[in-house]
């Protein structure tokens, strides 16, 4: 497997202008696995904007955390006149029929943030296993001993056991030389944080409460993770991790209760994700796409063309990263947060 660290988040001059030419005749429809999500939000704002730069047209759907309506929804964005689909897929295998029939007539798919394991479908992320590195390393600084709990993603998404392998990477030596305890990980269906928060109920009261540190795998996952911690007043006092730099969280992390958000800022994932499904709708080759590399680490091997954009991890030592880029106000990052407590916020 081979991957990029970073990419160039536009193409040359004279390949935008060739793209302009051709995208008024070109519809992209994107399906999304569940829009109530903060973080989606976002990313469909900076699509939009780049397809609307491009001269291309926009329709969506949403799948409502069904595998099952997701399918239906591709077909009708087929039915619509979509020339290329963006697919944020609810389900990585159940998706299946639909990367097929796209396909079959002659429609790129573009894997939107989740794997999906088809050679024929473009895959464009964060790298994720280095988002779960991140995580770790961020929750082993601030406690390198005890109970580490693991609050993961959805199981029907590829993403959560990368970034729980990229965890793992980190935290291998002392969870092996005895230094810190795996004493209980769950996987947390739809990603939802109300599950996450039963999850993490159910591990506090299996241990007794001694649970000195929360891998959680997002910032919704950390969110609920953070929710039963709190009614068992350990909010604070037990480090948490996320990602997405959603907003809820950066204001977290700077009241303490949750320790590190790994920021993959979706307005340029959303905005190359626009980009690559023009160019391939127009007739480009997935191998020619600006900063396309081979990727072969999902659970079957198949190898893909793929981007890979960097993530950066955010504590309260560099919240002003997300401020100072335009991500959130100082206002709603230091809401709540003591006067003179945390130096973003002074």
């Amino acid at each position: 497997m081979r991957l990029i660290g970073t990419i160039a988040l536009s193409a040359v001059g004279v390949a935008m202008m060739s793209t302009t030419s051709f995208a008024q005749d070109i519809t992209v429809g994107v399906s999304w696995s569940n829009f109530q999500e903060e973080r989606w939000k976002t990313d469909e704002a900076a699509i939009k904007s780049k397809l609307e730069e491009l001269g291309a047209k926009y329709i969506s759907a949403d799948a409502q955390s069904s595998a099952a309506k997701q399918l239906s929804d591709v077909e009708s964005l087929i039915a619509q006149g979509a020339n290329a689909l963006i697919l944020l897929a609810q389900d990585s295998d159940a998706i299946g029929p639909a990367v097929e029939k796209a396909v079959a007539e002659g429609i790129p798919v573009v894997g939107y943030d989740r794997l999906i394991e088809n050679p024929d479908a473009f895959y464009i992320t964060f790298d994720n296993k280095e988002v779960g590195r991140m995580q770790a390393r961020e929750v082993f600084k601030a406690q390198a001993d005890g109970n580490y709990v693991f609050i993961k993603g959805s199981s029907a998404d590829p993403n959560a056991d990368f970034l729980f392998s990229g965890q793992m990477e980190v935290l291998k030596e002392a969870l092996d030389g005895g230094k810190i305890k795996n004493v209980g990980e769950a996987y947390t269906d739809g990603w939802k944080p109300e599950n996450a928060q039963q999850n993490m109920e159910q591990l506090l009261t299996a241990n007794d409460n001694n649970v000195d540190a929360v891998v959680a795998s997002n910032d919704g996952t950390a969110g609920g993770a953070i929710a039963a911690l709190s009614a068992q007043g350990l909010a604070g006092s037990v480090p948490v991790s996320g990602q997405d730099g959603d907003h809820a969280a950066l204001n977290r992390i700077a009241l303490g209760t949750q320790t590190v958000s790994v920021w993959k800022d979706a307005r340029e994932l959303g905005k190359k994700a626009a980009e690559i499904a023009v160019d391939l709708a127009g007739g480009a080759s997935m191998g020619d796409v600006n900063g396309s590399v081979e990727f072969d680490g999902g659970p079957k091997g198949v190898k893909m063309n793929s981007v890979f954009l960097a993530p950066i991890p955010i504590t309260q030592e560099n919240l002003n990263l997300v401020i100072d880029a335009g991500w959130i106000t100082k206002e709603a990052v230091c809401q709540g947060v003591a006067a003179g407590s945390v130096a973003v916020c002074n």
